[in-house]
């Protein structure tokens, strides 16, 4: 047998699911328990003292005479003698002759050891019936416990022999029943989840602070008390509107919101500071809850589960209640036993008494009556069950009580658990809707960033860039620190991958800010805040995947002057360009798009007339359409490098303020067009480098003001005379192409002062190019020079010049009367550059040996 405890054990659940258990749950247990209590009590008694007594039934009285014919056979007669009045009769069994004589009231061993003497029997016979107070049955004890036991498993009904056994059985299945959906694999582990996650979030102290706050908001006691408390260093908004907007508003607006910047808002401390331990816990439970209801509510299982067991628990109660109530009658305390062994014992029919009869009948009308009250609570809880949708939860009443508005409503097993765990105690949804609230948690994260970037940790942040600028770069960070907008002498301000910046009024305070850097940051303002971005913001950096994330009130800063757009503008989605209405920016000079486009976007004729420069960076889409150009009359700077161009576009030739062209990175093989250029009376710079571009041809001598040239990185051969006739010419770089002979004409630019021919096929080098004296940097590096003339001397105003990767067996000494040239603008090997006398090389390390000896 098994133990009370290990049957118990069974109906044993962790007591954490207990949230989940409604009180018909509890209260079925509690049956369930008691009826095992019966099915064990009946059971025990039925083991320690269930027995029957039966006795033999008496049917003719003795004959005493011998029956002839007998011989070599024992005669057996019965006897009925009556003793006393109303008692039994009993039976004696006397044998005539030679053969032994079994009597029922004597011992065997007397009726085989002599043989009948009919004398001394008779007197025997006389004396007994005169000494006994009953009537002899003449069975001795194990006669009957022999038919004591017969008749137990003959004349009792079976009911009454196992009804402890199928107590307990039917009670081990409806525990089975009750519990199958704690312990079931595909359920148990979603319901092990959602309880450790329900009992973190009601107890975490972020649930705490933010029902506070929210108790705080709605009530004005609590603010009255709250005016009185001690004030932070911090600045924090009491708007309870901490919803984002909606897609379509380019900014954020907020009721009963005055910005101050010398007056802070008050709190309680308590409510405000949150311990950095407690804050990533509440962090992780947000990122737990999200995931957890992305996996349960795709499915009901849990629901479909719970009401089949119900329903199993139904269909037994009815099973047990209709077979159970036709076995009240049976159970009787007397018996008629007939057990067919007349041959062994003597009498046909006994009567029995079963002394656990009584007991039975009261434990089975008592199992009855709890069985009934079962049934009915499964009854109601399928009743409950259908009565409402249970794979739909609304969080509505939560919405209302707490500024958390945008809670949403959750479905399938999701809704199903918080319904079951409404039945315990509702405010563990409640607390539990505090963690599925995206306000809730953006609060969280702007409390938990404000801890950890103080003013002062971000003022080592600070550094200074380029243009000598105070910048600060802030990567990564789940908001924009309210200290960054103390810091008023700021004039950079980079923001990459912070999905939930805010800006909010404080940003008035940074009178120096005037370049704003947004990377994958689709930053939300206050209308104060936009008010002041709209006036004082002059360059602003837009990176981004999809043109949806740039900010709509990006297009309404009236006094930008610098747009720079970097992202994906020709979305598979969007066949037209998504970049919205530019007409609002009037005073913008600069656009620069990185993109890939396919066309110019129609809306930057929006800034045409103001816009100066115009730079487009494709990713190697083929640019087609570039109509659009024609009304950029005032464009002086055009860029549109990496966009797969065969030709120079003729929409170009109408830009006639256009002063630098830079057709950089793209596939022009052939520029015939260049002729046209000589319409273009300002253009001073163009730039045709990284192409395939074979030839020059010698209409680029009509374009008679340029002082720019770039066309390293092609496939030229030869440079062809009407480049040196481009007398204004300051800057002619062709490194990087196959050039095998610098031509003498080259002395004609005497305005020359860059010249790069790097990465070429030059082996001597002119003497007319000595007579550019204005050289400034000389670029003759990797080529096959053998040989530096010593007329080098003559380039008296040179700072830089590439010898490296040429054939050079030394450098001539002439080098030293360039007194301009220092060893930092010499690019040789060193070995050459030991060639050189001492005070050439001495004159030369002029600038390094100085400091050099002052480390020393």
């Amino acid at each position: 047998m098994f133990t009370l405890a290990e049957v118990a054990s069974l109906n044993d659940i962790q007591p954490t699911y207990r949230i989940l258990k409604p009180w018909w749950d509890v209260f079925m247990d509690y049956l369930a328990v008691v009826m095992l209590m019966v099915a064990i009590f009946a059971g025990t008694m039925q083991l320690t003292k269930d027995q029957v007594v039966c006795l033999p039934v008496l049917q003719s009285t003795v004959n005493a005479k011998a029956q002839p014919g007998m011989s070599g056979k024992a005669d057996f007669t019965t006897v009925e003698t009556t003793t006393g009045q109303g008692e039994a009769a009993s039976t004696r069994t006397v044998s005539f002759g030679s053969v032994p004589t079994v009597t029922p009231d004597v011992p065997l061993s007397r009726a085989t050891s002599s043989h009948f003497q009919p004398t001394e029997s008779g007197q025997e016979l006389k004396k007994e019936q005169k000494d006994s107070s009953g009537r002899k049955t003449n069975l001795d004890f194990q006669q009957y416990v022999f038919i004591n036991q017969m008749c137990y498993h003959l004349a009792l009904p079976w009911y009454s022999k196992y009804f402890p056994y199928l107590v307990l059985i039917h009670t081990i299945i409806l525990i089975v029943s009750s519990n199958f959906w704690f312990k079931y694999p595909k359920t148990c582990s979603k319901i092990e989840h959602f309880v450790s996650i329900l009992g973190k979030c009601f107890e975490s102290p972020w649930t705490t602070k933010a029902l506070s706050e929210t108790a705080c908001e709605d009530s004005e006691e609590n603010k009255q008390r709250l005016t009185g408390a001690q004030s932070l260093p911090k600045y924090v908004s009491t708007s309870s509107d901490e919803g984002s907007p909606s897609a379509n508003t380019p900014m954020i607006t907020k009721s009963g919101f005055k910005f101050s910047a010398d007056k802070p808002m008050i709190e309680v401390p308590s409510v405000t500071i949150l311990d950095k331990k407690d804050g990533e816990q509440a962090k992780a439970l947000f990122e737990k809850v999200r995931k957890f209801r992305a996996h349960v509510e795709d499915s009901d299982l849990i629901y479909k589960l719970y009401v089949g067991q119900t329903v199993i628990k139904t269909v037994k109660f009815i099973f047990i209640l209709c077979y159970t109530a036709n076995f009240v009658n049976t159970i009787s305390f007397e018996h008629i036993c007939n057990p067919k062994v007349e041959h062994l014992i003597g009498y046909t029919q006994f009567e029995c008494t079963h002394n656990m009869a009584y007991m039975l009948k009261k434990l089975l009308i008592s199992y009855i009556s709890l069985i009934c009250v079962y049934g009915f609570i499964c009854l109601y809880t399928l009743f409950w069950l259908f009565r409402i949708p249970l794979k739909e939860y609304s969080f509505e009443k939560v919405r209302e009580e707490s500024s958390f508005s945008d809670i949403p409503d959750v479905k399938n097993d999701f809704a199903f658990l918080l319904h079951m765990v409404d039945q315990y105690d509702q405010l563990y949804s409640k607390r539990f809707g505090v963690f599925l609230s995206e306000v809730s948690e953006n609060k969280l994260r702007e409390i938990s960033l404000n801890h950890e970037w103080t003013f002062e940790k971000l003022r080592q942040h600070v550094s200074r860039n380029a243009q000598d600028k105070q910048e600060l770069h802030l990567f990564m960070l789940s908001g924009v620190p309210d200290a960054v907008f103390d810091l008023t002498d700021l004039d950079v301000l980079k923001l990459e991958l912070i999905p939930e910046a805010k800006i909010p009024a404080k940003i008035s305070q940074m009178t120096n800010l005037q370049e704003l850097h947004l990377c994958h940051c689709p930053a939300k303002v206050e209308q104060t805040a936009f008010s002041f971005l709209r006036d004082h913001l002059r360059c602003l950096h837009v990176k981004f995947t999809d043109v949806a994330e740039i900010p709509a009130w990006v297009y309404l800063l009236k006094n930008l002057r610098e747009l720079y757009l970097i992202g994906n503008l020709n979305s598979e989605n969007n066949k037209m360009i998504g970049l919205e209405s530019l007409r609002e920016l009037r005073h913008l000079k600069i656009l620069y798009v990185k993109s890939n486009l396919t066309k110019i976007p129609p809306n930057i004729t929006d800034v045409a007339p103001h816009l100066t420069k115009l730079v487009i960076l494709n990713d190697g889409t083929k640019l087609v359409v570039l109509n659009s150009l024609k009304k950029m009359t005032n464009v002086a700077e055009l860029e549109l490098q990496n966009c797969e161009l065969e030709r120079i576009p003729h929409a170009i030739f109408s830009l006639s303020n256009l002063q630098e062209l830079d057709l950089k990175s793209n596939s022009i093989r052939t520029i015939e067009e260049i002729i046209s250029f000589q319409h273009l009376k300002r253009l001073t710079c163009l730039k045709l480098w990284h192409n395939k571009i074979v030839n020059i041809p010698s209409s680029i001598t009509h374009i008679k003001n340029l002082e720019s040239l770039y066309f390293s990185n092609n496939k030229l051969e030869s440079l062809p005379a009407a480049v040196f006739s481009l007398q204004k010419l300051r800057y002619l770089d062709v490194s990087f192409n196959s050039i095998a002979l610098i031509p003498a004409e080259i002395g004609l630019l005497q305005n020359l002062q860059h010249f790069h021919i790097t990465g070429n096929k030059v082996d001597t080098l002119p003497k007319q190019l000595f007579k550019c004296v204005k050289l400034r940097t000389l670029s003759l590096g990797q080529n096959c020079i053998t040989s530096i003339p010593d007329k080098i001397s003559q380039l008296l105003q040179l700072t830089h010049l590439e010898l490296k990767g040429n054939c050079l067996e030394y450098l001539p000494a002439t080098l030293g009367q360039c007194q301009l040239l220092r060893k930092s603008g010499l690019v040789v090997e060193d070995h050459l550059f030991d060639t050189l006398p001492s005070k050439v090389k001495e004159m030369l390390n002029q600038d390094t040996s100085i400091p050099f000896a002052n480390g020393i």
